[in-house]
């Protein structure tokens, strides 16, 4: 299988927001998130950010072969001491979940914005929590430490991509 991360262009946006459904839907699971009278969740807030902030905002598409798998989108920090670059969201397909496509696509970007990261998951997400804590510990051979939000208990990871190198 051939894989792929490529930046959004404003011109495709669109996909993003539409693969934002699904992710909301996942995202039922753990959250209340309701649909609206036309049957849609709400729009996600900023995502038009994305491509109106060059340089702060990052939005990508993840590829298997020539299908879309996924989507990351990837923010630059205003402030330093929480990190360089923090993943906002992350989202693979349930049909690639657990072929390693995730993995390879957050070590990418691990790779691409060197510096100080940090990652979130919500409290009840144990896959997502288990699934970071993997990747993130092989990337860094376990070089990188967890802090639980005292108020929402949502667990973060941070650490350097330049020690991981």
């Amino acid at each position: 299988m051939r894989l792929k991360l490529e930046q959004v262009p404003r011109s495709r946006r669109r996909v993003i927001r539409e693969m934002m459904q699904l992710y909301l839907y996942d995202f039922t699971y753990y959250l209340s998130i309701d649909l609206d009278d036309k049957g849609r969740f709400p729009e996600y807030p900023g995502l038009n950010q994305y491509w109106s902030q060059p340089g702060k905002k990052f939005p990508f598409l993840i590829y298997a072969d020539s299908y879309i798998a996924g989507f990351a989108l990837v923010d630059r920090l205003k402030d330093s001491s929480e990190g360089d670059y923090y993943m906002t969201e992350f989202f693979i397909l349930k049909k690639y979940r657990r072929t390693g496509i995730g993995k390879w696509a957050a070590h990418q970007l691990f790779a691409r914005y060197i510096g100080k990261w940090k990652v979130t998951q919500v409290q009840t997400n144990r896959p997502a929590q288990l699934f970071w804590r993997q990747v993130i510990g092989e990337y860094t051979k376990e070089q990188y430490r967890e802090v639980v939000h005292p108020e929402y208990g949502n667990p973060s990871q941070y650490f350097d991509t330049y020690k991981a190198e």
